[in-house]
């Protein structure tokens, strides 16, 4: 298991350990800091109302470049997450080939890996990401195909899956993110 080092994805790290009686000796468990949400920088918890209002300039700069490009002051453009998730993949295949890994992270870091792992261009990750936010506690799921490609790739199988949690009733929840924590449990 891969995790976020952020509060809420090491909540759900631990919840998940627990509901399926796994320690930490039964499955590895690492938080990675590639994995963090995307920084949004000096436009962190604004809508597109809030930048226009407040920021007109980068408001400006994001319609010009578009948003697959546009790096807010102190924050990523979704090419520089790509460019990190790289790295994370790279690692997957060295230390993790043949094995099941669970990742636990965020929204534009499912839709980037999507980008990565489907072979997306701009205009199909930005169609997806305008389609509907990665529901909270969603699983989207690849599995290795040998029969595909010249060695095999790795194939869609679900995507944002909910469905068990939306038939027990489990609220969906609000609750920001919060800054890494800075102890090393996880």
């Amino acid at each position: 298991m891969l995790t976020s080092p952020y509060i809420r994805a090491k909540q759900t790290t631990r919840w998940l350990m627990e509901s399926g009686n796994l320690s930490l000796d039964d499955v590895p468990l690492r938080a990675d800091e590639r994995l963090r949400e995307k920084e949004f920088g000096v436009l962190d918890r604004l809508t597109k109302f809030g930048i226009r209002q407040k920021f007109p300039e980068l408001s400006e700069q994001r319609r010009h470049v578009g948003k697959f490009y546009f790096r807010p002051p102190g924050g990523e453009s979704w090419c520089d997450v790509i460019l990190r998730l790289r790295s994370v993949i790279d690692t997957l295949t060295r230390d993790y080939r043949h094995e099941r890994v669970l990742i636990v992270a965020h929204q534009v870091i499912v839709n980037c890996f999507r980008y990565l792992l489907e072979r997306l261009d701009e205009e199909q990750i930005l169609a997806i990401d305008r389609e509907a936010d990665v529901p909270n506690c969603s699983v989207t799921s690849y599995e290795f195909d040998a029969t595909q490609g010249k060695k095999g790739k790795l194939m869609l199988r679900l995507v944002n899956f909910v469905a068990p949690l939306k038939e027990m009733g489990t609220p969906v929840t609000a609750a920001p993110d919060g800054p890494p924590q800075t102890s090393t449990e996880v």
